[in-house]
């Protein structure tokens, strides 16, 4: 909480929110009064059948993510990301918003949020309501030409793809789905990849790459959006990257008040007023019964 312009912070606590520990009476209170940013990471969405990294569903994560370096200097990096990110989209496509986006999106709608800032590329936020969404690291649900910098609907592509592709239907049943929604498959030759229909440009998906940045207007206008909140509330976020702590450390050193929700210790625990260790779906769908929201 804030005093004097510094944040008062109480310690970590593993709680059920509907016990309501002192934490979780923290949280309660700050949406209450208004004028909250959400960031999301993808602890939010591993309700809704997409894995993460760092948290517990990604504890045995194998591999590394496509860096931007790789994919934009070997025609056979892109064959090969093309390949796994065609098989896993049509997961990515069909995953669905679970009671924590739900939960954000009625704290949207009843006026208690000034935005959301999601490190998530899933969409999710939007397909359960939200409007005021910042896509930090863009969306799986477009593609961007490197050469015109035209972007399409992810799903345009995906038709082409299957047309040049027809023998690449199903993944393997023992391949999983990893976090950015492609699919761990180690053979992925003989796939044909697509390029712009308009220039003949490489086409990527408009995200951010590992290893590349996040475009300099976008990270202004998040920094904008934390300065002028009453509190910031993390979900499902280890805020292991930069991308995402730098609005922690923002809003600290301007005395507004941090909230994390998340599975496991994070990076940003000791700047948080409180912390709370617990399902993200559970949580959220209490916070909006205790302020009175749910129908």
């Amino acid at each position: 909480m804030r005093q004097h312009g510094r944040v008062m912070r109480t310690e970590p606590e593993t709680a059920e929110p509907g016990s309501q520990p002192r934490t979780f009476g923290i949280m309660v209170e700050l949406f209450r009064g208004g004028d909250v940013v959400v960031l999301s990471g993808a602890g939010l969405s591993t309700e809704s059948g997409i894995p993460d990294y760092r948290g517990p569903s990604g504890l045995a994560r194998r591999g590394q993510p496509m860096t931007y370096q790789a994919f934009t200097g070997s025609a056979a990096a892109r064959q090969r990301y093309w390949a796994r990110s065609h098989l896993g989209w049509r997961h990515i496509a069909g995953a669905v918003p679970n009671t924590g986006h739900l939960a954000v999106a009625e704290l949207e709608r009843h006026g208690l949020l000034r935005g959301i800032i999601t490190q998530n590329v899933d969409g999710l936020h939007q397909a359960a309501g939200g409007g005021a969404v910042t896509e930090l690291h863009g969306s799986l649900h477009r593609v961007v030409c490197l050469s015109c910098w035209r972007r399409t609907p992810r799903p345009a592509l995906d038709e082409r793809l299957r047309a040049a592709n027809p023998a690449w239907t199903d993944p393997p049943a023992d391949a999983p789905v990893n976090p950015d929604g492609d699919v761990a498959l180690e053979e992925t030759g003989g796939f044909a990849v697509a390029d712009c229909e308009q220039c003949g440009g490489v086409l990527k998906p408009d995200v951010v790459f590992f290893g590349e940045n996040v475009p300099k207007p976008r990270v202004a206008s998040c920094y904008d959006l934390v300065a002028g909140a009453a509190a910031l509330v993390v979900l499902g976020s280890s805020l292991t990257v930069m991308s995402g702590f730098r609005y922690v450390r923002h809003a600290a050193s301007l005395g507004i008040p941090v909230v994390i929700v998340n599975q496991g210790e994070t990076r940003g625990d000791v700047l948080a007023a409180a912390t709370i260790d617990a399902p993200l779906g559970v949580t959220l769908t209490t916070v909006v019964r205790e302020l009175g929201l749910a129908g």
